[in-house]
């Protein structure tokens, strides 16, 4: 940025502008008092003059003392007003009227600034009078015809060095308070935008983060939360790109997948014949998983991407379901696995019943991973106040740290260091879908639970 465009430079002006300003505010009452001031002394000077006379035989001075008297003082007259009279001391060249007239004795701030601007409008000839007490002498008060000219110069003089005095302070505190900001506020502001614009150009390149610095007010705060934000938003991209790359390499195994599993299906439809009823038991299940299989691969490769399709709701019975998933998780009589399944018989669900297998089926899938194949897992399910209430919980070790902060991503929140974290990832987005919700309800050494929770 250039010109007053950036900020340092806009800030040195808004500087400069209101220092001045400051220095105006100073100024007008600073006139103001120095033409109060320039009175007083006028007035101090006649006294002074007065006293003199006074002091002499007779009041007996010459024509030219008076002269030089009046010409130190300034003044065209001088007159002592006592508590019953009144004495011209001093006299020249009298005008036949005063243009105004000044009471010391009665001036306030406003009326001082008033009176002082108006001499400076009007101009420099006129012939006033000031009329002042006299200290220590309550009852007499003294009175000073003067020329306006001297006195308006006087001012000019002292408002030109004003000005030059305000200039040159106004300019050393804004450069002051310009280096001081521009140090405390706009190289680190700077420092901030440059990384923003970085981060934008290359989001992927960890060198263009922002080196927090160790403020604690507020800028301090924005680095470290800059930070935060393009670490995070780098991890999110990453993982976009990773979901991306991932999505076509399922559309191209999904294709070659179909075919496989069709030959699967021809298989198992061939099984069916036999009347061998140990094969006559696990053919239904094989002839299901290929199907489901089959279907799931048909999805993804008529949308091309791993978004799910919209739920088909339908009232089904719970418990069944949960008995498949067993079958599918559990796959050995041996296994040491103790399976509750506490659905009430009779339970309806009003949902899609492929979606809830597949939501138990990840669920369950990790708890007896968790498990080591060893353990209790238990499904539980409660109806009441129009909500439905599912509960999947297991006796393993429970999750890590790192697991429970990103524990609905994919490829973040895996328990496990070879798992991918997609069945969480999976559950959540069709619960979702039910207008539901997942939470994890508590994980610690005793085991981990999760709860579903259901519009009925």
């Amino acid at each position: 940025m250039s010109g007053f465009r950036s900020l340092s430079a806009r800030l040195l002006l808004l500087t400069l502008i209101f220092v001045m300003l400051a220095e105006i505010l100073i100024f007008v009452p600073s006139v103001a008092f120095f033409r109060l001031n320039y009175l007083a002394k006028k007035t101090e000077f006649a006294h002074l003059a007065t006293l003199s006379l006074l002091a002499s035989p007779d009041n007996m001075v010459s024509e030219e003392l008076k002269e030089e008297l009046l010409f130190r003082v300034g003044a065209r007259s001088v007159v002592l007003h006592g508590a019953n009279s009144r004495l011209l001391i001093l006299s020249e060249n009298m005008p036949a009227s005063v243009d105004a007239e000044y009471n010391l004795a009665n001036s306030s701030p406003l009326a001082l600034i008033e009176d002082a601007f108006m001499s400076m409008m009007v101009g420099s000839d006129r012939i006033i009078r000031i009329v002042s007490p006299i200290a220590n002498e309550p009852n007499s008060k003294l009175e000073v015809v003067i020329d306006e000219a001297p006195l308006l110069d006087a001012i000019y003089e002292y408002a030109w060095n004003i000005f030059w005095l305000s200039l040159i302070i106004s300019l050393l505190t804004a450069i002051l308070v310009y280096l001081t900001l521009h140090w405390l506020m706009v190289r680190p502001m700077r420092r901030l935008s440059e990384s923003m614009i970085a981060f934008r150009r290359a989001p992927e390149d960890v060198t263009r983060s922002v080196v927090p610095s160790t403020r604690q007010d507020e800028i301090g705060v924005a680095e470290r939360e800059l930070e935060v934000m393009q670490s995070r938003l780098r991890a999110a991209l990453k993982q976009k790109q990773h979901l991306a790359a991932l999505g076509t390499a399922v559309t191209k195994i999904s294709h070659d997948l179909r075919n496989i599993l069709s030959t699967s299906q021809i298989i198992s439809d061939s099984l069916a014949q036999i009347e061998d009823p140990k094969v006559q038991k696990v053919v239904p299940r094989l002839i299901t998983s290929i199907d489901r299989a089959i279907e799931l691969c048909s999805q993804t490769l008529k949308y091309g991407k791993a978004e799910e399709r919209e739920p088909k709701r339908e009232r089904f019975l719970f418990e069944p379901l949960v008995n498949e998933v067993r079958a599918s998780v559990v796959l050995s009589e041996n296994s040491d696995i103790i399976w509750k399944n506490k659905i009430p018989p009779g339970l309806m669900l009003n949902g899609d019943r492929d979606h809830f297998y597949r939501i138990l089926l990840n669920l369950c899938r990790n708890s007896v991973q968790a498990m080591d194949e060893k353990g209790v897992l238990e499904i539980e399910a409660i109806r009441g106040n129009s909500r439905m209430l599912i509960r999947v919980c297991d006796t393993g070790p429970g999750l890590p740290v790192k697991a429970r902060e990103h524990l609905f991503e994919p490829f973040a929140g895996s328990a496990r260091s070879e798992g991918t974290g997609l069945g969480l990832s999976i559950a959540h987005e069709l619960i979702t879908a039910h207008g539901g919700e997942i939470t994890l309800e508590r994980s610690d050494a005793a085991g981990t639970v999760f709860r579903i929770k259901l519009p009925d």
